[in-house]
Parts: C-alpha cells; structure tokens; sequence
C-alpha cells in the first residue's frame, strides 16, 4: 500500500497515532465529527477535512485506507453507515481499519455490510493507550491474511518492534483485546488490594518507593507497578484528588459474559469487574488505586 492512509476520531489515541505516521513520511488525512479536534493537526502536517465527502475526496491512492478510532457502538455504525457516511464514497477494495475497543461480535455485521459493497473490513485490538499511539503500540490483527499482508507495513509503523500479530477471522484481533482488558482487571485490582494492605499495616511504608522497589527485579516488575510508582510520585500516597469510583469500559463486562456463555470460570476477571461496579456506591482508596492507573496509562479523567 502507498504511504497514504485517513484517520477519523481525533481524541487521545486517533491524534497521536496520526501524529506518529506523519512523522513516518504518510499522508495523513484527518476527520472529526468536531472540527474543533481537527485544527491544531494542520501545524503537523495533516490534511485537514471536515466532511465526510472531502475526507473520502482528499485520497489519492486508489485503494483508500481508513482508521477509524471511535468510542464503540453506535459511533462507529453511524461513521460506517449512518445518513452522509463512509458506505455512501468508499469503494470496492478500499480499506476500513477498527482500531477502537469494540465489541467482537459488531464486526460480524459491519464486515457482511462493508463486504457487500466490496470494501475491506479489518479489526484491530490496539493496546498501549495515548502513548503507544504515539510511539508505537501492541496490535492484534483480525481479519484474513490477504488483508493482513496488504496492511503489514502500515501495522508494522503503528507497532512497537515484534508488537504486531496476525489472528485468523473477522472479530479475531477484537476478541484478543477484549480478553486482554479483562486480564488488566484482574491485575489492576490485585496490585490495588495489595498497596490498600500496605497502607492500612500499621508499618510507615513510603509507597511511591515499595513501587519503585517492585518495579526493580520481584516476580511482579511490570509496566503498570511502573505507573504506580508514578501516580504516587503525581499525587502522593495518600491519592486524595484521585476517585475512589472506578470507571470502565465495555470489555471487561464483555470477557465476564463471553465466559459465563461459554460455562467458563471467570474468578478473578469478574470479581475484578464487579468490584468497579460496586465503586459506584461504595469508593476507596482501592478504587483511588486503581483509577490512578488508569489514569496513567489511558490519560482517563480520574479526579474526583
């Protein structure tokens, strides 16, 4: 494929990784349904557009390929398929890439939809938040391997090194990442019990450094032990600015009802789950701990 690819959905993600691939010599054409999203990416050499007509109109490769980076459900249906959408100026073979969080069981629908009318429908489980967008992120790739192949350079640019893997099926790269969600639960909410012991055990613990600590040769080093350490060094142990009431995205309720169709135990993802459920009612600092996180690696609105 030519250097030449649009990106709808200029939040967090969908502006760095736009940011990323111009700084990889593309052409990156931009579109937000809030033109206001859309300006200051001009300064760093993006197309501009403000239609969906111009967006589509703005290509000059003859395979078009589109990201969409979308909050999932119906956002991404009207981009795809609502009144002055992507279906009514894509044509046969060009590309529509799902880099959001959605839900694996949508993309059978959109992929017969788009495949009707010829275009390419990809999904893709993007991990690594705003930050990998920019500098290189974990891509689980859905779809069938010729689309795969034809996209490989453009993955291998969004990607970390060795960060891009290929899963045979429509919904396959989707159904990875929902997966991977559910098992950052897990880890999210057992890294938070632990540091709410540590600091109810009657022992002076500095936590920032006890994170520190861990993130230095134990069993349990990891990238999120790292952003632990600095949300305390941001906010101090105490996290007093931080919400107690966690958020959450689709996914881990996904992977708790994917297991329960499946009569598959789920413990620890769906504990995990239901304690941010309850978070609403009933916030603490395990819940302060665990948006921190969040709020480190995802750039989530996390003060109260």
């Amino acid at each position: 494929m030519k250097k030449e690819v649009g990106i709808i959905g200029m939040g967090k993600m969908g502006s760095a990784m736009a940011k990323l691939l111009i700084q990889k010599g593309y052409r990156v054409i931009v579109y937000n349904r809030s033109p206001e999203k859309t300006q200051f990416l001009g300064k760093d050499g993006a197309t501009l557009t403000f239609t969906i007509e111009e967006f589509v109109n703005s290509f000059k490769a003859s395979k078009k390929v589109v990201i969409l980076m979308l909050k999932a459900g119906l956002p991404v249906d009207e981009i795809l398929f609502g009144n002055n959408s992507l279906c009514k100026y894509l044509t046969k073979e060009d590309y529509v890439l799902d880099c959001g969080n959605s839900y694996y069981k949508d993309d059978f629908l959109r992929n017969e939809k788009l495949n009707e009318i010829g275009i390419n429908f990809v999904d893709v489980g993007f991990s690594g938040g705003p930050e990998g967008a920019r500098n290189g992120a974990c891509l689980m790739v859905g779809g069938t391997k010729k689309q795969f192949e034809y996209l490989k350079t453009l993955f291998t640019d969004l990607a970390l090194k060795d960060g891009v893997s290929f899963f045979e099926g429509v919904g396959a790269g989707h159904y990875a990442k929902m997966i991977h969600n559910g098992i950052e639960y897990g880890m999210m909410q057992a890294i938070a019990e632990g540091f709410n012991l540590l600091k109810k055990s009657g022992y002076q613990y500095n936590l920032e450094e006890v994170a520190r600590v861990y993130n230095n040769g134990s069993v349990i080093e990891s990238r999120l032990i790292g952003w632990l350490q600095k949300a305390f060094n941001q906010w101090g142990a105490d996290l007093k600015e931080i919400s107690g009431t966690i958020n959450h995205s689709g996914e881990g309720k996904w992977t708790v009802e994917e297991a329960e169709e499946k009569k598959e135990d789920l413990p620890v993802i769906k504990e995990a789950y239901n304690y941010r459920v309850e978070s609403v009612k009933k916030p603490n600092y395990i819940g302060k701990v665990v948006s921190a996180l969040r709020g480190q690696f995802g750039g989530h609105e996390v003060k109260k």
